[in-house]
């Protein structure tokens, strides 16, 4: 009977603690003033650091201690937000602050920039970084975390493709759900979660030409089939908040937009957290040419749904007017005003406005060896082998002179990326590739570093020093690629090459003949044509964060054996982007390369990319074969297919292998991808093992947008590929029935 009871209270607990924090509110807001209620909704960067351009203004704290902030971002530490939730302690009604930050891939400890994290395809590994940063960033005093960004990428022009999960929306949504429920771990109120926001609400991925904050322009069908999928799936997962995005969709800022936030997030998917603008967004409706001032930007914003001013001060300057002359209801700002309130309530604020600032939690989390082991292996797992076509890797830590050349070999910032929180001990908190190769070299071993040139400039003077210490070496190993601010936001690069004269600096070693391991560290697919074509080893290591030479020094000596995939498709050339792998077929469709003539096809360029999604090789060699399916019909009311296929492990090294399940709808009312990815599972068998790998498909998987919005699945005829990459594969065929 107890065992009864307790199962009934875990029940309706949610509901009875939904309405404590509802009359809780509901009473704290028959006391606001109008001022104080346009308080909190008001968001101020702190003094310390910034992620956008700054606005000045005199009297912060005094706004504080007068209730008129409801948010600061950019503050962190005990003695920080001590120091300003004092503060608003000292307002009239002791309404706590909500502390933000850009918590997007670790806090005091980094780990891979987010789009690595994705190339592991291990999401309970994704998950574990976003539980970790939580864990460390909530032991400094913050509440809210402005990650994870799960808008869909398929321009690598765009700088923030590096902090998204990629071009794929199954994928993708998968992402979106892991790291919600790593931010936000046991739920709210627990002083190791953080509240997370799901950006850019909305396309912000799709910016014309890749160029940052570009106009948007796509038919609703492919907004709400691939750019709007991860973010339902945030939503349905529970995430806290939501952010807007820069962009204009369809010629309306998405700050402004009803259909995004009034419409399809809080009407359609019933989201009942509250949406943040990005930094300015609001007033930048007037530069859009949206809105003619900062009240009209402010009207529209609030009419739009957009609950909090992150730094624009739009609503703290206009609503009170615009209520008072009759242009704003009062019960928009009281819904705003209560959807934040709950959240501060949510995460027991108001019981104790200083529960997330306590000394010997940060103290703890200075240096977590739990987060750094973590760090290593996610680094590991996030590398992607490219080529390795004489099994030069991995190295025999014997091996007697290894030379270690490029600009990254003895870096230490740029492993962490864009995106990472900067401290005064970074050089102790960093482990540079040098010094991760060098502790895994036997003794009697010789690393010899040359840094042979800078990332981005013209010098080669030390070009001279570097073919020197070529010369004298057993293997070479050269780290070329993009220095940390070459990706990220407001970091769209026209050309997405080896900058500076790193590729001239590969040709001269190469030109030596000595066995050459390529290293390329980036936030973002690069286009590195010559050396795909004529260096023969290369894995891509992204930005790996703070124990980036370590698991660098993993996979090149092999106690890792790599296992990661490309989460983009990487081009042969700037003219080919967009390119992903889902694109439709068209009516001119090239079956061959060499096909030119009347063809959808370009005259002086393959189609095909350099380097396909899903791709990356291993140590070992893995077969895939006997696919089979459990039946050649699915009905469409209630049934599944089972897929099942072989995979052994025939190679001299235990590894893992991630098969991956495509389907491509042959025949629909709208057109349908060449292919579109439905499951992957990531197997790991010892050498000379085998096993059996299982999907199961539903008729719900085959669901897609028509043209008038309606989510259905027809009838038809459906091919399978089953492989390890999306361009390769075995194929078997089903037919869709009533």
């Amino acid at each position: 009977m107890r065992l009864i009871f307790s199962l009934i209270f875990l029940l309706l607990s949610p509901n009875i603690f939904a309405q404590q924090a509802e009359k809780f509110v509901t009473d704290l807001m028959s006391k606001m003033t109008l001022e104080e209620k346009i308080g909190q909704l008001n968001q101020y960067s702190g003094e310390w650091a910034t992620t956008g351009p700054v606005t000045p203004d005199g009297d912060k704290q005094g706004q504080i201690r007068r209730g008129q902030v409801g948010s600061m971002l950019n503050v962190s530490t005990v003695e920080h937000t001590t120091a300003l939730q004092k503060m608003a302690m000292e307002s009239r009604l002791k309404i706590p602050l909500l502390f933000g930050q850009d918590v997007i891939h670790g806090y005091r400890i980094n780990f891979p920039i987010p789009l690595a994290e994705v190339a592991s395809w291990d999401l309970q590994a994704i998950e574990n970084s976003a539980r970790y940063a939580a864990v460390e960033a909530a032991a400094y005093g913050i509440h809210w975390t402005f990650a994870p960004m799960v808008d869909i990428g398929r321009d690598p022009r765009w700088g923030r493709v590096m902090e998204g999960a990629g071009e794929d929306t199954y994928l993708g949504t998968l992402v979106a759900k892991a790291r919600v429920r790593g931010f936000q771990g046991k739920g709210l109120g627990n002083t190791d979660a953080l509240m997370a926001c799901a950006k850019h609400f909305a396309a912000y991925g799709a910016a014309i030409g890749g160029r940052d904050y570009n106009s948007v322009d796509m038919s609703l069908r492919q907004l709400y089939e691939t750019y709007l999928p991860p973010f339902k799936a945030a939503a349905d997962e529970g995430v806290a908040t939501f952010m807007n995005a820069f962009n204009d969709l369809n010629g309306i800022p998405a700050t402004g937009s009803q259909l995004l936030q009034r419409e399809i997030l809080k009407k359609q998917w019933q989201f009942k957290g509250f949406v943040v603008s990005d930094w300015g967004s609001i007033g930048e409706m007037i530069q859009h040419g949206y809105a003619k001032d900062n009240r009209e930007a402010a009207l529209k914003a609030i009419i739009a749904g957009s609950d909090m001013d992150m730094e624009s001060r739009s609503y703290k300057n206009n609503l009170a007017q615009l209520v008072a002359d009759g242009k704003v209801d009062m019960a928009l700002i009281d819904e705003a005003v209560r959807r934040i309130l709950t959240k501060k309530y949510e995460l027991g604020l108001f019981d104790d406005p200083f529960k997330f600032s306590n000394q010997k939690r940060q103290d703890a989390q200075a240096n977590n060896p739990m987060h750094r082991k973590h760090a290593r292996e996610i680094g590991a797992k996030s590398i992607v082998l490219l080529k390795n076509e004489k099994q030069l890797l991995p190295l025999s830590k014997s091996t007697k002179n290894i030379a270690l050349i490029g600009p990254f070999g003895k870096a230490i910032s740029d492993n962490l990326g864009f995106w990472s929180t900067s401290w005064p001990d970074d050089a102790k908190l960093i482990v540079p590739i040098y010094d991760g190769l060098k502790s895994q070299m036997a003794a009697g071993s010789t690393l010899t570093y040359a840094k042979g040139c800078n990332i981005d400039d013209t010098d080669r003077s030390q070009f001279a020093e570097a073919i020197e210490a070529a010369k004298n070496a057993d293997v070479v190993i050269i780290t070329l690629g993009e220095a940390a601010n070459m990706s990220g936001e407001a970091k769209s690069r026209s050309a997405i090459r080896l900058p500076g004269v790193q590729e001239d600096l590969l040709k001269e070693i190469h030109q030596l003949g000595k066995p050459m391991v390529l290293l390329i560290s980036a936030g973002r697919p690069l286009i590195f044509d010559w050396a795909a074509d004529h260096i023969e080893t290369i894995a891509y290591t992204w930005w790996l964060g703070s124990e980036a030479g370590n698991a660098i020094a993993d996979v090149v000596f092999g106690n890792y054996n790599p296992a990661g995939k490309l989460p983009m498709t990487f081009p042969r050339s700037e003219g080919q982007i967009p390119i992903y792998y889902n694109h439709y077929n068209t009516g001119r469709p090239a079956t061959r390369e060499d096909e030119l003539n009347y063809v959808s096809a370009y005259t002086d360029l393959k189609n095909s990319p350099k380097f396909p999604f899903g791709y990356g090789l291993s140590y070992t060699n893995f077969e895939i074969k006997n696919l089979q399916l459990s039946s050649k019909t699915l009905k469409a009311n209630a049934d599944t297919l089972k897929i099942t296929v072989d995979l052994a492990n025939l190679g001299n090294y235990d590894g893992e292998e991630v098969v991956q399940l495509y389907v491509r709808d042959l025949v629909g009312s709208v057109v349908r991808p060449v292919k579109e990815l439905k499951g992957f599972k990531k197997v790991f068998l010892k050498k000379g093992e085998k096993t059996k790998v299982e999907f199961k498909l539903t008729p719900n998987d085959l669901r897609f947008y028509d043209e008038h919005l309606n989510f259905i699945v027809e009838e038809g005829t459906f091919d399978i590929f089953v492989g390890n990459s999306s361009a390769t594969g075995l194929k078997a065929s089903f037919e869709l029935i009533k």
